[in-house]
């Protein structure tokens, strides 16, 4: 006798109905809310793609701070060098080709977003400068302002890419009579 082959499975239904439709639940207290689920689904991903993309602006900003850290050394070098030939006339065309150089180099680091930190006249902010020294103060540096820029520092979207050295202006106390009579 020939053999007869069925695509049933082995409750009765075919193969394609038993997929397609699934076992009804039990009770209806067991029936998932497919709405509510799919809402928090849709929540969990849009949650998961905005931290990615998050994760993904914060290495990318990481690598462009390397990557400044590293050329400011060579900023600094040119800046010396074009000081340095400060003293040629202004019509001289290494000096006009320096300048011209500086301001590429401005222009680069405020698309990048870098600022400096550190200003001659501006008071000491110790969040962002270290103080390598102290001057006198006088009535154009006031106690705790900066007198001297060593070595400036650079803000990078906020956060600060390197601190600026400072020279500060302190203003001496008054000696009390002890110490004038040490003196002496």
């Amino acid at each position: 006798m020939p053999e007869e082959t069925t695509d049933q499975a082995p409750t009765g239904r075919t193969e394609a109905e038993a997929a397609a439709k699934p076992a009804p639940p039990a009770t209806s207290e067991e029936a998932p809310d497919w709405a509510t689920r799919y809402k928090y689904l849709l929540a969990d991903f849009e949650n998961f793609r905005r931290r990615v993309e998050r994760d993904r602006e914060s290495v990318s900003r990481q690598a462009r701070a390397a990557m400044v850290r590293e050329l400011l050394p060579i900023l600094e070098a040119f800046r010396v060098a074009r000081d340095s030939v400060g003293h040629l006339p202004g019509g001289d065309p290494v000096h006009k080709g320096l300048d011209l150089l500086d301001r590429e180099w401005t222009t680069f680091l405020k698309h990048e977003g870098v600022e400096p930190v550190a200003a001659v006249g501006r008071p000491f902010r110790p969040e962002e400068a270290e103080a390598v020294g102290d001057a006198p103060a006088d009535p154009a540096h006031p106690d705790g302002s900066v007198v001297e820029v060593v070595q400036q520092g650079y803000r990078f979207y906020g956060g600060l890419l390197r601190p600026a050295k400072v020279i500060v202006a302190r203003a001496h106390p008054a000696s009390s009579p002890a110490e004038s009579s040490a003196k002496e």
